[in-house]
């Protein structure tokens, strides 16, 4: 992939930058007393570390190309079959032309690798809805289609994703009763397809495909009229996906509808058809949701999950059967994996990124044994975008590309240049995250706060967003390019890894572009980093914009501020951290962290705020592990 040359590339700005970051460097050395040699500054030229070939910029609408995937190879009939399908005939018609159609039943009982969440299960069994922390009564939940839920509470309770975490918690005489129950009084409000959150593609697609692979749960009565009505919502649910599933709010929506048609098409009789039309749209739709090396195009860590479960379960319908999944599926899940591994950090869990919660190691590592993929993370991330460099025992996390398209994002978050940084088990710097979750324990209203840069570790300047951040999850413009350099170093008679990135997004309001480096000791003892602001054009403008640059805090962090310029950072194992700047002053502030659970947690947060020129200026820091 290569893009065009643009503003960034102008040698002003370029040289701009090199002078700020000799000079910038220059004064850390002197006081801190910690020396820094020449060759960490040029991206290209290295004497004694081992230079790698720049990446080139990230353009807006470049910076992540869709997938190239072919649908399944079929023969001239099934073609056809698909075709007609696809213009309104029915399965019947198409299959058994001469015969009564088929009686509705399944043909195979699903058993799904996996696992659910055996809290919200058993808070179930004592009847309740348990999401994201919050308990409510299954009889005061209003299913009808007028009701008013939030996000996580329409997902569960229209999308039946309970039916997973019911399904691990018992055995089958002690949860199918529930499930009946729950899902009769879902069909009780909602008769008939139609308009409401529980006919979003996204929900009636998961609901269809949940009915599908936990049957048993809801299939299990003796009673043959239940059963009926059952398999007939399942049906029309079907048919209105045929018709309707193009029209999802997003690409993740449309690929939940698509495994729910394929899955109808193997489980039902009579499916032939709408398998192999199931088939056709599922991997066109995967094509455009996914970029070149499998990242999901809304870079989000927790829509990438949820692409692997929809993969996982719908292969197990195709195991249920006796059939093999289209290769292109097959192709798909293995490269789905190495992206989310790209993002873990030394406790085996998730970073927070583009609204996401802090996957957990367990639960990431369940997921990854269900979807039967084994790899390693992902190395090459020029279109997912996510820079990792582990030293250990640190790791670290760096956004290096622009915030998703309007089109694909989902809790889009405006954290280009953000980084994460953990070492062991504990993550010392971190993103607030969490905006997926909120509706549970975290307030709807601080949604859209938790995708602001400020609620990430980056620089803010003018107190405004580098991207705008608007409602229903989607961004605005802001960062329309990302330039990114990537170099072995040798630091103090060691090795170390150097990032710089430069993004565009406050180069229109303030004429400034944002540059960050970040050194990283291969002992993961180190991280040292400048914060600069470099004038977008040949003349600088004149005046003074106010800039703050956010270092939010793990949760199990202890902090403690020196004299102005410095703090203590405390562990729990013990180990002492010292943050340094050379900034005029250094303060400690309050903020917020959601964890894996959406639960939000007070923590604190550095800051080094104050007015930068408007000409540019330059910010430096380190942070050093002691003793």
């Amino acid at each position: 992939m290569n893009a065009h040359p643009s503003h960034l590339r102008n040698d002003t700005a370029k040289a701009a930058a090199k002078s700020a970051s000799e000079k910038a460097f220059g004064q850390t050395a002197e006081q801190m007393a910690i020396p820094l040699g020449d060759e960490a500054h040029d991206p290209l030229v290295v004497e004694r570390g081992v230079a790698q070939e720049p990446v080139d910029p990230l353009e807006n609408d470049r910076a992540l190309v869709l997938t190239d995937i072919n649908p399944p190879d079929v023969s001239v009939g099934e073609r056809l079959l698909r075709i007609a399908y696809r213009m309104g005939v029915s399965n019947t018609t198409l299959v058994a032309p001469f015969r009564k159609p088929a009686k509705l039943r399944l043909l195979a009982t699903v058993e799904s690798p996996l696992d659910g969440d055996r809290v919200a299960g058993m808070a179930l069994r004592a009847g309740h809805f348990l999401v994201h922390g919050v308990k409510a009564p299954i009889a005061q939940v209003d299913c009808s289609r007028t009701a008013k839920l939030t996000p996580p509470f329409e997902r569960a309770v229209h999308g039946f994703t309970w039916l997973r975490d019911l399904d691990c918690c018992g055995a089958r005489p002690q949860t199918a009763p529930v499930a009946e129950r729950i899902t009769l009084a879902w069909l009780d409000e909602n008769l008939e397809p139609g308009k409401g959150a529980a006919w979003k593609v996204e929900n009636a697609g998961l609901r269809l495909l949940g009915w599908m692979v936990h049957a048993p749960l809801i299939l299990s009565n003796k009673d043959g009229k239940l059963r009926r009505r059952l398999l007939s919502a399942a049906e029309e649910t079907a048919r209105w996906l045929d018709k309707n599933v193009t029209r999802a709010d997003d690409r993740l929506g449309e690929v939940a509808g698509w495994c729910a048609i394929t899955a109808a098409g193997l489980l039902l009789p009579d499916g032939k058809p709408r398998r192999l039309f199931g088939e056709a749209g599922l991997v066109r739709a995967l094509g455009e949701m996914v970029g070149e090396d499998g990242g999901s195009l809304s870079r989000s860590p927790l829509a990438q999950t949820q692409s692997i479960a929809l993969l996982v379960e719908l292969s197990a319908c195709y195991r249920a059967t006796r059939r093999d999944p289209p290769e292109a599926l097959d192709n798909m899940l293995a490269m789905l994996v190495p992206p989310l591994l790209g993002l873990t950090h030394g406790d085996g869990g998730v970073g927070s990124w583009q609204g996401a919660p802090p996957i957990s190691a367990e639960r990431l590592a369940s997921l990854i044994e269900a979807s039967g993929v084994r790899t390693r993370p992902l190395r090459d991330v020029r279109a997912w975008g996510y820079q990792r460099v582990v030293a250990k025992p640190a790791v670290l996390q760096f956004d290096a590309a622009p915030p998703p398209m309007a089109r694909h994002a989902r809790n889009g978050s405006a954290s280009t240049l953000a980084f994460e940084f953990s070492h062991g088990e504990h993550r010392l710097i971190v993103n607030c995250g969490g905006a997926a979750t909120a509706g549970g324990q975290l307030p709807v209203r601080i949604e859209q706060g938790l995708r602001a840069t400020a609620a990430h570790s980056t620089l803010v300047l003018g107190d405004a967003n580098s991207t705008a951040v608007m409602i229903n999850g989607k961004v605005g413009s802001g960062v329309n390019e990302v330039e990114i350099d990537r170099a072995m170093v040798e630091l103090d008679n060691s090795k170390a890894t150097r990032l710089e990135a430069s993004h565009d997004g406050y180069a229109s309001r303030f004429g400034l572009l944002h540059r960050r480096i970040l050194l990283v000791r291969d002992d993961g003892s180190e991280l040292r980093g400048e914060d600069l602001l470099v004038p977008s054009g040949r003349k600088g403008k004149r005046g003074k914009v106010p800039f703050a640059i956010r270092f939010h805090l793990g949760p199990s962090v202890e902090v403690r501020l020196g004299s102005g310029r410095n703090a203590g950072l405390v562990l729990p194992d013990g180990s002492y951290w010292q943050f340094v700047t050379g900034a005029e002053k250094l303060e400690l502030d309050e903020s917020l962290w959601v964890d894996g659970n959406g639960h939000p947690h007070p923590v604190q947060q550095l800051v080094i705020q104050g007015l930068a020129s408007r000409g540019g200026g330059t910010f430096s820091w380190l942070l050093k592990k002691m003793g």
